[in-house]
């Protein structure tokens, strides 16, 4: 049986979201803004977004497919809502070896996605419609 000293220090190294220090709104606006972040979860695509002026975002998991919405700082977090789905998403990011790391508010340590690009190219997002 472990020592509840030991088994805190156990929990806090295997979950990094409580292990390091969230960054600022600040600090996720300025290493995001005019960029496109690729993100990785359990080793496969979790998704790409691009992010614009203003806390806006485009955000696409599928080619050629784009959901637009925006962020905000709630407390530590970084929430996201987007036009199909005015539920707001919250993450809390920090940095790790310069790329974010972020685990959803509703997750456990484990699920975090990982900043794996950074591109200054924007994602391909066919206008409303297109073709009808």
């Amino acid at each position: 049986m472990l020592r509840p000293t030991v088994a805190l220090a156990l929990f806090f190294l295997a979950t990094p979201s409580l292990a390091e220090t969230p960054i600022t709104a600040e600090v996720f606006e300025a290493h995001v803004t005019g960029k496109t972040l690729t993100y990785r979860q359990f080793g496969n695509l979790f998704g790409i977004e691009q992010y614009l002026p203003d806390r806006k975002v485009r955000w696409s998991t599928a080619p050629n497919e784009c959901q637009y919405g925006s962020w905000y700082p709630q407390g530590e977090n970084i929430c996201f809502v987007y036009e199909y789905d005015p539920t707001p998403a919250c993450w809390t990011f920090w940095m790790k070896d310069g790329a974010l790391v972020a685990l959803s508010t509703s997750g456990v340590a484990g699920e975090e996605l990982h900043e794996v690009d950074a591109s200054d190219q924007g994602l391909p997002c066919p206008g409303p419609d297109v073709g009808v």
